[in-house]
């Protein structure tokens, strides 16, 4: 969607003053204000931009480490130190993380602060706009971007505050989980009345109607999570308002994996909200504002293989508990992984590495550790700590080392980019969420609705990504692994694992069971700023 978001940019570089001081416990005031911007209509579709440019910030990069690095789907241990980073990715394996760890604050201060951008242009529009549809339209689109960062926020952090005025320097206490949920589909449902049912290029990157209810929808599901109490048929309900309306689609088995591709976008049948990604934009917020995902996830020796302007990293792979999900050969899906020996494009040239045998085996005791080898690279899918204690979480700075675990490449890595930032926008509700939450929250209890069952839904979408047969039944446990399939990667594992009660279970070194982990700490410089703030319990 190269892009639709260059309206906001333009203007965010007027508006960043706010920056990370924005806070939602610490409201800044600008020389940006109602009395002074905007005056005419193309100014009115600018004081919208930081809002935009804000919610883009940590959604490809920290945030996705936040979900998937917490659970069996993703790890980016050390490789002779490399990609240590403090910690931090340590911390999310074991479970381990404190309100310090870099994730936990960073985060929480993405998400406050797309928070603050969104209450100031709501404050400016309100004020400054004509009334009419289009502001209408215009309010509860940024009142749905305000939502999603509340949610993402209480899925995350449990007790919140929350702050909707612009401009109050009041500092505002965290408040119980539910009553954040109640707050949040309040704000859901009164939006919905204004919010556009344009599907396409017009409202791609900015909330729609069906936006609105496939938020609802999550939630919904979540309920017992969040508040204790089962709302599955509300989850049934929402999920019929986007199915019915016929505006969106599965893709089909040839084109499953290139809706995540770099010139995927507006015409992308299965996207209801994603994120746009441009790879020539300009980073303007206190954030990377990126998708740099072939930067972690291909390995540094297929650089060629992609052509790449660039010499990824690949520290992060997928763990052997979370791939033992992709068991069917018929499965277009496992087109997203990179496992065993690799090959050219071609499918028939190696992709091979010249190095010696201490470069190889950096445990090498042979007589000859300089001797030249050249080996045919294979991804291998265990990962072993290697150098150092576990402390150190290190598979070793050798060849065996980096090529430790099996690697994920959904969001296939851009050549076309001169930079290491790719162009593929990163969706975060797609169609066949709609369906498998549907079929979930049947199982859970909920009624079945126009001659849909569970069995028939999870049916329809394997139906588009394998050829093996339908099957003849489904269970929590078989709908569990389905999701696994279809989501890897997209930010969705740990809100799924809670869900279905397995974040406490045991997966690569990780032991910790300890139930208060399902959401994370308040960080440090939010008690700094906001001493009306309480610790989430355990912390």
């Amino acid at each position: 969607m190269k892009k639709l978001i260059k309206y906001s940019i333009g203007i965010g570089c007027l508006a960043f003053a706010l920056s990370a001081c924005h806070k939602v416990e610490v409201p800044v005031s600008t020389e940006l204000t109602p009395d002074v911007f905007p005056q005419d209509s193309a100014q009115f579709v600018q004081a919208a931009g930081p809002a935009y440019v804000a919610l883009r910030g940590n959604y490809g990069v920290e945030y996705f480490f936040m979900q998937s690095y917490s659970t069996d789907e993703g790890i980016m241990p050390a490789r002779g130190g490399n990609w240590y980073d403090g910690g931090q990715n340590k911390e999310m394996h074991y479970h381990s993380w404190t309100k310090d760890n870099g994730y936990v604050n960073g985060n929480w201060t993405w998400l406050v602060t797309t928070i603050g951008a969104t209450n100031q242009a709501l404050s400016i529009l309100t004020k400054n706009m004509p009334a009419g549809a289009f502001k209408q339209t215009s309010l509860a689109e940024l009142k749905m971007v305000r939502a999603l960062a509340y949610f993402m926020l209480m899925d995350n952090y449990g007790n919140v505050p929350i702050d909707t005025l612009y401009g109050d320097f009041t500092p505002k206490p965290n408040i119980p989980r539910a009553q954040v949920f109640n707050f949040i589909e309040s704000e859901i449902k009164a939006a919905i009345p204004s919010l556009s049912t344009v599907t396409g290029i017009t409202t791609y990157g900015r909330p729609n109607l069906y936006t609105a209810y496939a938020l609802l929808a999550k939630m919904y599901l979540n309920a017992e999570v969040y508040t204790g109490t089962q709302r599955n048929d509300d989850c049934i309900a929402a999920c019929d308002n986007i199915i019915k309306s016929g505006r969106y689609a599965l893709a089909p088995k040839d084109s499953y994996l290139k809706i995540f591709y770099p010139d995927n976008g507006p015409l992308t049948p299965e996207f209801i909200f994603a994120i746009p990604y441009d790879a020539t934009a300009a980073n303007t917020f206190p954030f990377r504002s990126v998708n740099i995902h072939a930067r972690y996830d291909v390995p540094r020796s297929e650089t060629k293989k992609f052509s790449l302007p660039f010499t990824p990293g690949g520290p992060a792979s997928t763990l052997p508990e979370y791939y033992a999900f992709f068991n069917d050969p018929n499965d277009v899906r496992n087109g997203q992984w990179l496992t065993g020996l690799q090959y050219m494009n071609d499918g028939v040239t190696p992709v091979t590495v010249a190095t010696t045998n201490l470069g190889y085996d950096q445990f090498y005791s042979g007589s000859d550790p300089s001797g030249a080898l050249l080996f045919h690279v294979k991804l291998t899918p265990d990962i072993v700590l290697r150098q150092g204690d576990a402390s150190q979480f290190d598979v070793g700075n050798d060849e065996i080392g980096w090529n430790m675990g099996y690697r994920n490449i959904k969001f296939y890595p851009d050549a076309s980019s001169p930079t290491r930032n790719q162009n593929n926008d990163i969706p975060v509700f797609r169609y066949a969420d709609i369906l498998l939450m549907k079929a979930e929250a049947i199982l859970r209890g909920g009624a079945a609705t126009n001659g849909q069952t569970a069995l028939s839904l999870v049916n329809d979408v394997r139906a588009q990504r394998t050829t093996t047969a339908p099957w003849t039944a489904v269970t929590l446990a078989t709908l569990y692994a389905e999701r696994t399939r279809e989501f890897a990667w997209e930010a969705w594992r740990r809100n799924d694992m809670i869900r279905f009660g397995k974040f406490e279970d045991k997966w690569g070194f990780k032991t910790n069971t300890e139930t208060y982990r399902r959401i994370f700490p308040i960080p440090t410089s939010a008690l700094s700023l906001n001493l009306a703030l309480t610790q989430n319990p355990g912390y």
